[in-house]
C-alpha cells in the first residue's frame, strides 16, 4: 500500500509530461526553399528589371489612399516574411481583374479588381502574404533554375553560369526562353502554391492576422468565377489550387495556436469606396489587345487573315542547332530565335510575336523546337507516369502525356483534341503528335497548337509546337509538316 500511495502522485506529473511534448510536437510546418543557381541579388535585380517592363505595360492605379494602404498593410506583412532580407515594394495596378502577382526580389502587385472583392483586411492580408511567400521562398528563380537545368546540363551545378554578374543573369534567363509555351515550364505547381498557402499562413498569424480569412477568400473566389468568369476565372488559373487547399490552411492555423489580433491598418471600406467613383478599369486581356498593335514587330490582336505576317517562302534552309543537338529545315523568310546558351529554338515570320500583358514576346505563329524533362526529373529505365497516361503506356507516350498535361495546367485556354492523336516517326525514331486548340488570351482569336514528341537516348525528349490561329493553320500547315519531316536529332543527345 506504501508503494502504491508513493506512485500515485507521479500521474500527474507523466500527464503533464505527456501534454507537454504533444505542444512541443505541434509546430508549424517547416518549409524550405528548392533549387537555386540565382543569387539573392539576382532575385533583385530580375525583379527591378520585370518590374519596369511591367509598368510599362500595365496601367498602375493614381490612388494615393489605396496606394497607402496596400504599402501599409504589405509592410506589416513583409516585416513576418521568412528567408533573405527583400527590400519590398507593393503597388496597385489599376485593373478590374481579381488578383495579384509577385516578381523575384519582393516585387508585389495588387489588381484593384481584388481590392474590392475582399471583405475584410484579413482577406486581402490573406492573397498578399500568398504573394510575399513566394517571393520569400523565391519560387519565381527555383522554376526558372529548373528550367535552365533541364537545358544546360549538370554543369551548372559546378558553378559555370550562375555568377553574380549582369551578363550571366542575362545569360540564364535567356536560356530558358522568353517567348510562348516555352514561359509555361516557369509556372506554379500545386505543390508549390500549396508551400506559399503554407508559409502565407504564418505571415498572416505573426502579423496578427487569421490565417483561415486565406481560405475563406480563396473559396469564395471558386464560387464567383462560376458566376463571372471574365472577372475571377484569371486569378484561379494563375493560382491552382490544391485539392484540398481549405483544409491544409486550417492545419497549419492548429498548429499556429492561438493569434494575437493586430489592428486594422486603415478602413477597407473607405478605400474601396472611393475606388468605386472611378472610372471602370480594363482588363488585363483588353490591356494586352490594345498594346499589340502599338508594338513594332508583333502581330495585332485585331489581325484576321496570314495577311498580318510574312508568308511562309517556298524556299527552305537548313538550320543547326548550336550543339549540334539537330537541325531541321525553315523557310528561308523566317527567323530562328535562340540565345548562347540553351536548347531551345523559336522559328517565326516577321509579326509572329504578339506582347503579353507583363511584356514578354508570345508566339502567334510560329514553331517550338525544344527539350522537356518527363516527372520533373525523373530517370530511370522506364518512367510512370503518377497520374496515370493519358495516351498510352510507352515511355514517349507517357512522357507526352506529362508535357500535355503540363501546358494545359499553365494554359487553361488551350485543350486537348481528343481523336487527333497519332503515332509516327521523326527522324527515324518514333514519335507521338496531339492537337491543342482554344482561344488565344493576347489575340482573342481561336488558336491551334499541334504537339509533337520524339524520344532521345536517356529517355528525355526533343518536341515542337508548331502554333497559329485556328483560321490560318491550314495556310501555314505545309511549312509546319516539312520542318516536322526534315527534323534530324543527333544520336549523342543525352541529358542525364
Amino acid at each position: 500500500m506504501k508503494t502504491l500511495r508513493a506512485m500515485t502522485p507521479l500521474g500527474p506529473v507523466i500527464l503533464a509530461l505527456m501534454l507537454g511534448a504533444a505542444v512541443a510536437m505541434a509546430a508549424p510546418t517547416v518549409v524550405k526553399p528548392g533549387f537555386n543557381i540565382f543569387s539573392v541579388g539576382q532575385d533583385v535585380q530580375i525583379g527591378a528589371q520585370s518590374a519596369v517592363q511591367v509598368e510599362k505595360q500595365l496601367p498602375m492605379l493614381n490612388d494615393a489612399a489605396a496606394q497607402r494602404y496596400v504599402s501599409a498593410l504589405g509592410a506589416r506583412l513583409a516585416a513576418q516574411a521568412p528567408g533573405p532580407k527583400f527590400t519590398y515594394k507593393f503597388k496597385v495596378a489599376n485593373l478590374s481583374d481579381v488578383n495579384a502577382f509577385a516578381l523575384p526580389g519582393g516585387f508585389v502587385y495588387v489588381h484593384r479588381g481584388l481590392l474590392t472583392q475582399v471583405r475584410t483586411e484579413g482577406e486581402l492580408a490573406g492573397v498578399m502574404a500568398h504573394e510575399i511567400a513566394h517571393v520569400a521562398l523565391r519560387h519565381p528563380t527555383n522554376q526558372a533554375s529548373k528550367a535552365y537545368l533541364a537545358q544546360a546540363g549538370l554543369g551548372v551545378l559546378g558553378g559555370l553560369l550562375g555568377g553574380k554578374s549582369s551578363s550571366s543573369t542575362e545569360q540564364i534567363v535567356g536560356a530558358i526562353g522568353g517567348f510562348g509555351m516555352n514561359t509555361l515550364f516557369l509556372k506554379f505547381s500545386r505543390s508549390i502554391e500549396s508551400q506559399a498557402d503554407v508559409v502565407g499562413s504564418q505571415i498572416m498569424a505573426r502579423a496578427g492576422y487569421d490565417p483561415i480569412e486565406m481560405a475563406h477568400f480563396f473559396a469564395y473566389l471558386g464560387q464567383k468565377a462560376g458566376a463571372d468568369p471574365s472577372a475571377f476565372a484569371r486569378f484561379m488559373s494563375d493560382h491552382p489550387a490544391p485539392a484540398d487547399r481549405d483544409a491544409r490552411v486550417r492545419q497549419e492555423a492548429n498548429l499556429l495556436g492561438a493569434i494575437r489580433r493586430a489592428a486594422p491598418i486603415g478602413s477597407l471600406v473607405a478605400v474601396q469606396s472611393e475606388l468605386r467613383r472611378l472610372p471602370a478599369a480594363p482588363t488585363t486581356a483588353q490591356v494586352a489587345a490594345g498594346m499589340a498593335p502599338s508594338n513594332t514587330g508583333t502581330a495585332g490582336s485585331t489581325a484576321s487573315t496570314t495577311s498580318t505576317i510574312e508568308q511562309p517562302s517556298t524556299r527552305y534552309r537548313v538550320f543547326q542547332q548550336r550543339d549540334g543537338s539537330f537541325q531541321v529545315e525553315q523557310p528561308d523568310n523566317w527567323s530562328a530565335t535562340g540565345r548562347s546558351t540553351g536548347f531551345g529554338v523559336t522559328f517565326a515570320p516577321r509579326g509572329g510575336f504578339v506582347t503579353g500583358p507583363s511584356g514578354q514576346a508570345n508566339v502567334a505563329y510560329g514553331v517550338i523546337v525544344n527539350h522537356y524533362v518527363p516527372f520533373d526529373g525523373a530517370v530511370g529505365t522506364s518512367f510512370v507516369d503518377p497520374q496515370g497516361s493519358q495516351f498510352g503506356t510507352s515511355t514517349l507516350e507517357q512522357a507526352t502525356s506529362d508535357l500535355i498535361r503540363q501546358i494545359e495546367l499553365a494554359n487553361p485556354n488551350l485543350d486537348r483534341v481528343y481523336g487527333t492523336e497519332q503515332l509516327g516517326t521523326v527522324s527515324g525514331r518514333p514519335s507521338f503528335s496531339v492537337r491543342l486548340a482554344g482561344q488565344s488570351p493576347e489575340t482573342g482569336r481561336s488558336e491551334r497548337v499541334t504537339v509533337v514528341t520524339r524520344q532521345v537516348s536517356d529517355r528525355h525528349i526533343i518536341y515542337m509546337l508548331m502554333i497559329a490561329p485556328g483560321d490560318d493553320y491550314t495556310v501555314l500547315e505545309p511549312a509546319f509538316d516539312r520542318m516536322v519531316h526534315t527534323l534530324q536529332v543527333s544520336a549523342n543527345v543525352a541529358h542525364d
